[in-house]
């Protein structure tokens, strides 16, 4: 019996998930195992992986499939998953395989290169590496943009967000620009009158390790389908199927790795939470990379940092550092949730987090619109520093723009989902208090699955099944909502 052209199409997105599985994993141990000297090949492996993976995501045969499909008798599941399809499609047919494999060598080069420049303090030495990735990615966001009619910066934000514009942006930032600074003023303010104990290191690297097991334990990691390695920058990689987490350690400081762990436990149990019976469609990858940081800023700052959480973390650091009087959770949570203005975004504490995000979507929008260059960086970055955090960064190349991974890895268009992810967790965490009226007393006494099955019913279950805004409005019943975090942070910081 010959096969539908919707079975063609799903037989051919099984094929492509199978391929992008090997690769995932390739890029997981190039990040965590890989010895120096086998960057070279691993990136021309990776980038004749990708030239394979858009040539298949390209065959003249789809665009018939496609039309077919769609005047098949499909359900709404496979109205939903032809939707995704043919987005990727679309997305995949405005760019040339030759530039598509050009990308995947330049970001590779540059990220590993960028792995020793950083700690060096080498902006000399790192321009040249991202001068030929940000051309790529200027090319690449002409092309899209040429296909979808948008502009280039959303041509990339698209990729990550889909269906979300700039201006949609911008309108869920105006009021964060209004009320952050003088927000971080009072909470500051308020926070140096407080007492602090500060914990006594050193922490090895080993006892770090092993509390950061017990909290993915705590926070119902499935062990037997994912692990935590170690790496440069902390990132959720892999599959559903065998996620790989990664964190780095500081012997003089827990609470960077510990946090850091939580927030890729978020991001690893989405993965692990999607429909395992659609695994290999695109209707069951993840909905965005916001809603992705939703479920890592749920794990992290809404239930990591919250009052009663600390209660449960206190007993697993005096399993594996020793008692001491800084571990008191009343004592652990003023740590937790300390408001101290910090070069380091992934370091940064709830309140000023978002400011890392609002400088580095500015600055990434004006490259990739031509406004400006990467000489310009550091200037923009000083400016920006000062104005929003009140901080000195000049010099400071790898406390400054050489501190994240994403522009030399190519990911322009992608920091905005972080705080857009922390509005999403705001609004699940404001809609589970509304339908569980005794939630915080749930998480006290360690009841934790009031959390994870309102996430696991609302989010990992859903998938892409719905477009973004339904999918918010179907989990909380209204839009996108950035009231919800500014009422979040008000309650807890003051």
């Amino acid at each position: 019996m010959t096969p539908s052209a919707y079975q063609d199409l799903t037989a051919r997105q099984q094929r492509l998930y199978r391929l992008a599985h090997l690769q995932s994993i390739a890029q997981w141990d190039q990040a965590a195992n890989m010895p120096a000297k086998g960057n070279e090949a691993r990136s021309l492996a990776l980038a004749e992986m990708d030239g394979l993976l858009h040539q298949l995501a390209t065959d003249p045969a789809l665009t018939g499939l496609l039309d077919a499909a769609a005047a098949e008798p499909l359900d709404d599941t496979q109205r939903a998953n032809l939707r995704e399809i043919r987005r990727a499609w679309r997305a995949a047919n405005a760019l040339p395989q030759a530039l598509v494999e050009a990308k995947s060598l330049a970001n590779n080069r540059c990220e590993h290169a960028w792995r020793s420049q950083r700690p060096a303090n080498d902006w000399a030495g790192f321009v040249p590496n991202l001068r030929e990735v940000l051309a790529i990615a200027r090319q690449e966001a002409e092309l899209l943009s040429q296909r979808a009619g948008l502009s280039k910066y959303d041509a990339l934000l698209d990729q990550y967000e889909p269906g979300m514009r700039s201006a949609d942006i911008e309108r869920a930032f105006a009021p964060l620009r209004q009320w952050l600074p003088g927000l971080i003023r009072d909470v500051t303010a308020r926070q140096s009158h407080e007492t602090v104990i500060e914990p006594v290191g050193p922490f090895p690297t080993a006892a770090q390790k092993a509390l950061g097991l017990d909290a993915m334990q705590l926070m119902g990691f499935d062990f037997a389908a994912g692990r935590l390695d170690e790496s440069t920058h902390p990132f959720c990689g892999g599959v559903p199927e065998d996620v790989r987490m990664t964190t780095r350690y500081r012997e003089d400081n827990f609470l960077p790795s510990l946090m850091g762990t939580i927030h890729e436990t978020g991001h690893g149990r989405y993965e692990q939470g999607l429909p395992r019976d659609l695994l290999g469609q695109p209707i069951a990858r993840a909905r965005s990379m916001g809603i992705h940081e939703s479920q890592s800023l749920s794990f992290e700052m809404q239930l990591g940092s919250h009052p009663a959480f600390a209660g449960l973390l206190s007993p697993l650091l005096i399993k594996h550092f020793g008692d001491q009087p800084a571990f008191e959770p009343g004592n652990l949570h003023k740590l937790l949730t300390r408001v101290q203005p910090g070069f380091i975004r992934v370091d940064a504490d709830e309140v000023t987090y978002p400011a890392h995000i609002l400088l580095r979507f500015d600055i990434e929008r004006a490259l990739i619109e031509g406004q400006a260059e990467v000489d310009d960086i550091p200037a923009l970055w000083d400016a920006k520093m000062a104005e929003l955090l009140g901080l000195d960064t000049r010099g400071n190349f790898k406390d400054g723009p050489m501190q994240d991974v994403h522009w030399p890895a190519g990911l322009f268009g992608y920091f905005p989902c972080y705080t857009l992810g922390a509005m999403y967790a705001a609004q699940w965490f404001a809609t589970m208090r509304a339908q569980q009226p005794d939630l915080d007393a749930q998480i006290a006494q360690g009841e934790l699955g009031g959390v994870f099955d309102w996430l696991a019913t609302n989010v990992w279950q859903n998938a892409s099944r719905y477009e973004t805004p339904e999918l918010v409005r179907r989990a909380s019943g209204e839009a996108l909502n950035p009231a919800h975090f500014e009422a979040h942070l008000r309650s807890r910081y003051l």
